[in-house]
């Protein structure tokens, strides 16, 4: 299956290595874990490694993912090689990045990120606004830690703009490092699955999900 379709608590041991990349006191708006990590673009980048131990990246690559200028994605992660925490091969426009297994620290980090990683439910709607009206929003799989499942976000939206659509999924993907398998549909087409007890929709109802907006009455 596609990524998307369209139709019609931490350890000490965590916490304590987080400080390892602090430097100073940050925007009181910004994300808790930005003030241990340093900024935002480091945060991503530890993200977008720590969820996809075992893949080497080229650096448009990691700056597209993490959706980042080129020049602050390959300063970032020059310091993260030193650390460390990020391995390379190859030279110039060949090389490749990958999380270093034999980091130390590696799997208290991994916990710490994992544990900490979230969006908020009014972080993902105010992003989904300009895909259309939308009428039901609707989070699964790796939201609700059920990766069995098809689909991690299902909307029902009316005059769905399928760009902006899948342009608001990428800024989702490089705050949280991971990839949203997502589905949308226009709501005359949404509400006809749902009659008819559409096995993607079945997908996502019949497991653990969160309904973050419904004005169609599901």
């Amino acid at each position: 299956m596609r990524r998307g379709l369209v139709w019609g608590c931490p350890t000490k041991k965590a916490a304590s290595l987080a400080a390892f990349w602090f430097r100073g006191t940050l925007g009181p708006r910004m994300d808790p874990l930005t003030r241990l990590f340093g900024s935002p673009a480091r945060l991503k980048l530890l993200r977008l490694f720590v969820f996809n131990q075992g893949t080497a990246l080229t650096l448009p690559e990691v700056a597209t993912r993490s959706k980042l200028e080129r020049n602050t994605a390959r300063r970032e992660l020059a310091e993260l090689v030193l650390a460390g925490f990020i391995g390379k091969k190859g030279q110039r426009a060949k090389t490749k990045y990958h999380t270093n297994p034999r980091f130390e620290s590696l799997p208290a980090l991994s916990r710490f990120i994992r544990e900490t990683t979230v969006l908020r439910p009014e972080r993902i709607t105010a992003s989904l606004k300009r895909t259309g009206t939308l009428r039901v929003v609707a989070l699964s799989g790796l939201f609700t830690g059920v990766l069995e499942t098809q689909v991690d976000l299902l909307i029902a939206v009316d005059a769905l703009d399928a760009r902006a659509l899948a342009k608001a999924v990428h800024g989702l993907e490089a705050e949280i490092g991971r990839e949203i398998r997502y589905a949308a549909f226009e709501t005359s087409d949404f509400r006809y699955r749902l009659g008819v007890y559409d096995r993607l929709l079945r997908d996502v109802f019949d497991y653990p999900h969160q309904v973050l907006i419904d004005r169609i009455g599901l």
